[in-house]
């Protein structure tokens, strides 16, 4: 068996060289990838293939953008009817409230099929992405395969998906099922989704395309930032836990929930400079709580001191609404739904160094989307 696994890789390489593919997946470790909002162990390594639990709902995605390529990919699910996705054109963080990026989605489902979707290969725009359909239903945006040509969990079925100037196509298994056009980014990240089911995926490999002209920037996907996740949708690793903090902060996959009552979820981890970026939304629309309350710092309570309630750039309650945080030195930066809110503040008379902490507010909310980078 190992003899024919090494000829198998030899056959591999030499269609890589020929055609012009490099690999994606170096067959060892996630190296080239950037764990965007999942666990630590929602994407792992396991014999040669990129295994995914798929818990919780969140993406894996490649470190460096492509603009015009080819991409080749062979998958299975593990269980049947498993839902898993490949993203092309992707963002490299997740949409406001959402575990997913804003990217054009190749559906990678099994067993399933509705009036609006099926299991054989379906393309289409996701959080904000746009795509004009060839096949589409209803006047929607989704393109639909015009054959079956999937094979069933656990079968491995291969994906050749070409993305050139805005167009694509998926073949399956051997023949081109699916196409979309002019659609926008049109240059970003490639993602593997995890969604609720275990799912394989090898012989990832790319190959880039010459590009003939630039690109507006509406039509590249948002610069990269190294935030890393802090919550791993599992549980709550790298918090400060006790019976108490567990009955009151409640993991829900993706999203974390607190009730309002019980003490506050302090990070195990002092940080210094930092960048937050953080989703949150009221759970109770009649009885929403005081967004400048909600994340405490080293800072103390000068930081919701500093900041003006209500925000005009809060949503109403039970809509999502991303916070970023910056906390350099003594010096403040906060903006609310992508609106400056602190610029440039000093609060004088802190530690250098400290936790951060989600605060009880007394109010119930939903967490998620929790990224924290270091800064200078």
């Amino acid at each position: 068996m190992k003899l024919v696994a090494a000829a198998s890789l030899l056959l591999v390489s030499a269609a890589l060289a020929e055609e012009g593919f490099k690999p994606l997946f170096n067959g060892h470790d996630l190296t080239g990838w950037v764990n965007i909002n999942c666990a630590p162990n929602t994407f792992t390594v396991t014999n040669g293939l990129i295994h995914c639990t798929g818990v919780p709902t969140g993406i894996l995605r490649t470190e460096k953008m492509y603009q015009n390529f080819v991409l080749e990919a062979d998958w299975r699910h593990l269980k049947p009817k498993g839902n898993s996705g490949i993203y092309v054109w992707a963002d490299p963080i997740p949409a406001v409230g959402q575990p997913f990026v804003r990217a054009v989605e190749v559906q990678v489902l099994d067993g399933q099929e509705g009036d609006w979707f099926t299991s054989d290969g379906d393309v289409f725009p996701i959080h904000g992405a746009k795509m004009v359909p060839e096949n589409g239903r209803k006047g929607g945006v989704r393109a639909f395969p015009t054959e079956k040509r999937m094979k069933p969990s656990p079968e491995w079925n291969h994906y050749r998906v070409e993305c050139i100037d805005g167009d694509i196509s998926l073949a399956v298994n051997g023949k081109i099922v699916t196409r979309g056009h002019q659609a926008t980014p049109r240059k970003g990240y490639i993602g593997l989704e995890s969604e609720g089911s275990p799912a394989e995926f090898r012989n990832l490999q790319v190959k880039e395309i010459p590009t003939k002209v630039g690109l507006l920037s509406q039509d590249i996907a948002v610069p990269p930032e190294p935030f890393y996740p802090i919550y791993t949708g599992v549980d709550l690793s790298g918090w400060k836990v006790t019976p108490e903090i567990s009955q009151h902060w409640l993991v829900h996959d993706w999203t974390l929930a607190h009730d309002g009552a019980g003490p506050a979820l302090i990070s195990q981890e002092e940080i210094g400079n930092f960048i937050l970026s953080a989703d949150f939304r009221w759970s109770d629309p009649a009885n929403p709580g005081d967004w400048r309350q909600l994340v405490g710092t080293r800072l103390g309570d000068a930081l919701a001191k500093a900041l003006p309630s209500p925000a005009p750039a809060e949503k109403k309650a039970g809509e999502w609404n991303r916070l970023r945080l910056s906390v350099l030195g003594k010096t403040v930066y906060v903006t609310l739904n992508g609106q400056p809110i602190l610029t440039n503040v000093t609060i004088s008379g802190k530690p250098a160094h400290g936790p951060l902490s989600l605060q009880s507010t007394g109010k119930k909310v939903e967490w998620a989307n929790l990224l924290l980078r270091e800064a200078n």
